[in-house]
């Protein structure tokens, strides 16, 4: 028997599923596709990382760890963070180890939303900003981006948005969908921000070693953001383990207390033998993410030129994974340029709107696949162009 409409979670019902999902159950019927769509690295675990978690099986390391995770993982992540950007947190008590940064997402806004508390979410942004506040208690109020400003969330825009009932802050930069960066002054007037009006910053990092010609600016280790600042990372895209599903969160520990219990009874702990090959990753994975990250900037280039040649309108995305290109010259809205192209060409991508109303008229194509299949992707769309531009 089917549930009563009465039985079902009023916030819960009211928030759309996943618009990425969509098109990735229709390519999976389909032969000869080719994905511009999914978010994942196309690279395997690095030898080193898989060799960790191969030995902890070995040795049997299959019990449960401490709730917060290994103290070996947590020390190095703390001079992981104090090295590339000068942020010191106590290993004991201010860093957590989830099951990847959708967990630590989680695990921030339960934390701490009240009910009707507003969170501030930048759009276009990873689909699960918005629903993840709403599951949370509280209420996304979205600040659109453009691409004249580089889709980089201004404080004007923040300023204008802010409310007596405004908790939060929410950004990810190096941003998904958008591949944009903000700069040290952009990230600075928006810290300032938050200190005038009180607000928590959670700030999703999860691609930071993933930017080409740019600094990536950690947003703790700004001046005075380090105590109203939730850090959430992770190994699944520069070190390719998305499978392993490892992740953590770094806070002051008044805070981490708080998403500590709810990770303590939701959770228990991180999967242990992905918490070993994490800390074999921060151990010895650097060369191979100066390798991947390489190998992403060869693509950025091909893609990126090759859709503003094919009057796919794109800026220069200095971070992530992703190009961003417009469809207006197609004639077609964002839903339809990507089911048609899928139907008619065989390459997968997704629809901006699907990040939120600011991406409307532009598409998400992903450079994580290999570099040959960029180019036949291409010669797709120019065909696919040409027909409808």
């Amino acid at each position: 028997m089917c549930p009563q409409p009465n039985v079902a979670s009023h916030r819960v019902a009211g928030v759309p599923p996943s618009g990425i999902r969509r098109f990735f159950d229709i390519a999976a019927t389909m032969e000869d596709v080719i994905s511009l769509g999914i978010g994942e690295p196309d690279f395997v675990t690095p030898e080193p990382i898989l060799r960790a978690g191969i030995e902890a099986l070995e040795r049997g390391e299959t019990s449960y760890t401490s709730n917060a995770g290994l103290i070996e993982l947590r020390s190095a992540l703390s001079d992981h963070l104090n090295r590339l950007y000068g942020v010191s947190y106590d290993p004991a008590s201010e860093i957590l180890v989830s099951v990847g940064v959708s967990e630590a997402l989680y695990l921030a806004l339960t934390a701490i939303i009240n009910p009707g508390d507003e969170v501030i979410v930048p759009q276009p942004c990873f689909v699960s900003y918005a629903p993840e506040v709403v599951f949370a208690g509280g209420v996304p109020v979205i600040v659109p981006t453009t691409v004249e400003n580089g889709f980089q969330a201004t404080t004007e825009a923040i300023a204008a948005a802010i409310t007596p009932r405004t908790k939060a802050l929410l950004i990810g930069y190096p941003s998904n969908p958008t591949g944009a960066v903000m700069g040290r002054q952009s990230l600075t007037d928006v810290a300032a921000l938050a200190e005038r009006h009180d607000l928590i910053v959670i700030s999703d990092e999860i691609y930071d070693r993933l930017v080409y010609g740019v600094e990536h600016v950690c947003f703790p280790s700004l001046p005075g953001m380090r105590e109203r600042t939730i850090l959430l990372q992770g190994f699944s895209k520069a070190y390719a383990m998305t499978g392993w599903r490892v992740g953590y969160v770094a806070a002051p520990a008044e805070l981490l207390t708080l998403m500590y219990r709810v990770h303590q009874y939701t959770i228990m702990s991180a999967p242990t033998v992905a918490q070993y090959a994490a800390l074999a990753a921060i151990q010895v994975g650097e060369p191979h993410v100066q390798e991947m990250a390489s190998e992403y900037d060869r693509r950025r280039r091909l893609i990126v030129n090759g859709l503003n040649e094919l009057g796919l309108t794109c800026f220069e995305p200095r971070g992530a994974f992703y190009a961003f290109p417009a469809v207006a010259v197609s004639g077609m809205d964002d839903n339809t340029f990507a089911e048609r192209l899928l139907e008619e060409e065989r390459v997968a991508v997704v629809p901006g709107s699907a990040f939120g109303a600011a991406g409307s008229g532009y598409v998400r194509c992903s450079y994580a696949t290999a570099y040959e299949k960029i180019e036949e992707a291409l010669e797709r769309l120019e065909r696919f162009v040409r027909r409808h531009g």
